[in-house]
């Protein structure tokens, strides 16, 4: 969340010996797709709320865009919906009022659509019912969530920063100097919070959040109080001090089967150092390891698998991630070297209005919060969140560049593949490890193309390739990206 991207990738460590990282991948190659290698059910693909939905959570064709797979038309374009299925809805840690003559101390440089309001806004009374409780607070997010819920997503609870009397310096961006900024004594007050918004969203909005987490990006040391944004540094220590609570507060108010996610830690890497700084307890209490792919195409995403999903057993999502290439192919980039290393279940993009074009799917301004250009990076992500649906089985290719899902239900097999090289290439796909594939008419495999510098092909579809037996021959354009789906697949 934090734009601090080109630190991490110089400190991302290396990249696996890819053929993407090597530049062998331009050449043409033949992929194996391993019906018997699968890395999970897929559960979906996902957005923050906040801060795109303090703007323009009222709006239905925004949610019809973002969590439908259907046509929606945004600004004179007919638009393929990316068919999100996951809302992140964000607990802010803002509120103007006054208790006791203190009041919420107030970055100079965080924008007004980035503070989000809490709901306890009064420490002295815990009773949710009684007038400490804003419920009112925070609209317009709580607008988009309940459109996205409507609409068949499921929903993560989450916060950047406790509220602002639970800090030290009663500042919700941040320490002075970036440390540890929640008061001890109110380890359980954080936790009490997140368990009754959960409660309230569950008897009142009509919202079932299936997790909670209670921490973003806690371990980083760039949470200020001259920040742009809600943050808080909490180190894994008091992470697993208020790790119980949580657990504690859901289940007294009978949420016994919402589950818990931790830590939200901004890289790969990171994630690894505070998930093994945890003990066998504190591990107890977390469900699914959340992390953030803010390494780019650095850091040991094959060792956070091992130690999250093979070694403890846990689910583990990619739960935010974001980059400044508008063009949308370091985002296709970096989510095959996802699937290829780190086998999450779930991905989910920051945010999918940004005032910044690069990290946009659709741009607005923030001065004046007028919604503006589809970004190329749109349709590349439509490419694999319309097509890779919840349910599906992720298996393996041995690459960094293709994905492979199969519906058994249906028998459909969908690749999604891309070509990050400045020339063209031909990909062929041996599908020889299933018993049957026979696509549609005469072999037809029906494809969607994005070419991301610019043309005519912006998830354009295309039916001009066919099966010849078991393999599939695709030639792919410079800086592409393709999905193709193969039916009558039988593994």
């Amino acid at each position: 969340m934090i734009r601090r991207r080109t630190l991490l990738a110089a400190a991302g460590g290396g990249l696996l010996g890819s053929t993407l990282a090597t530049g062998t991948a331009h050449a043409d190659a033949t992929i194996p797709v391993d019906p018997s290698a699968g890395y999970g059910t897929w559960e979906g693909w996902g957005t923050s709320l906040a801060w795109w939905a303090n703007a323009f959570g009222a709006r239905d064709d925004f949610a019809d865009l973002f969590f439908t797979t259907g046509t929606t038309t945004y600004g004179g374009t007919a638009l393929p919906g990316l068919g999100l299925n996951i809302a992140r809805y964000n607990l802010g840690a803002c509120s103007w009022n006054s208790v006791g003559g203190e009041t919420m101390t107030v970055s100079p440089n965080i924008p007004s659509f980035k503070q989000i309001e809490g709901y306890w806004q009064d420490w002295n009374n815990e009773d949710p019912t009684s007038s400490a409780w804003k419920w009112t607070a925070d609209a317009t997010q709580r607008a988009m969530l309940r459109k996205a819920t409507a609409r068949g997503a499921v929903s993560e609870l989450f916060a950047n920063s406790p509220m602002w009397w639970m800090c030290l310096n009663h500042n919700p961006s941040g320490a002075a100097a970036g440390g540890n900024n929640l008061q001890s004594w109110n380890h359980r007050r954080h936790a009490s919070h997140l368990a009754a918004v959960a409660l309230y969203a569950r008897q009142n909005w009509g919202v079932d959040f299936a997790t909670v987490e209670a921490f973003n990006e806690p371990s980083s040391a760039w949470w200020t109080a001259t920040g742009t944004q809600e943050g808080c540094h909490i180190d894994s220590s008091v992470q697993s001090a208020v790790l119980p609570y949580l657990r504690a507060e859901l289940d007294k108010r009978g949420l016994t089967g919402t589950r818990i996610s931790a830590s939200d830690e901004t890289s790969y890497d990171l994630a690894r150092t505070t998930w093994n700084s945890f003990s066998a307890t504190t591990k107890g209490y977390v469900d699914r390891v959340n992390v953030h792919g803010y390494q780019g195409s650095g850091g040991r995403r094959d060792l956070l698998y091992t130690d999250v999903v093979t070694t403890a057993g846990k689910a583990l999502w990619n739960s935010e991630t974001g980059d400044g290439d508008g063009t949308g192919l370091a985002l296709a980039s970096n989510l095959l070297y996802d699937f290829r290393w780190l086998h999450p279940t779930a991905w989910v993009y920051w945010q999918v209005m940004d005032p910044s074009a690069g990290w946009a799917m659709i741009a607005y301004d923030a001065s004046t919060l007028q919604p503006g250009a589809v970004q190329t990076k749109y349709y590349v992500m439509a490419q694999f969140s319309r097509h890779i649906r919840p349910g599906m089985t992720i298996l393996d290719t041995g690459v960094s560049y293709a994905v492979a899902a199969l519906d058994r239900t249906s028998k459909r097999l969908v690749i999604v593949a891309a070509n990050t090289g400045a020339t063209a290439r031909t990909l062929t796909f041996d599908l020889s490890g299933f018993t049957t594939v026979t696509g549609g008419t005469g072999g037809l495999v029906p494809r969607w193309n994005t070419v991301t510098t610019g043309g005519a092909d912006l998830y354009t579809p295309h039916t001009d390739i066919r099966l010849s037996g078991r393999t599939l021959t695709v030639p792919f354009a410079a800086k592409s990206v393709q999905t193709l789906q193969v039916d009558g697949v039988t593994p």
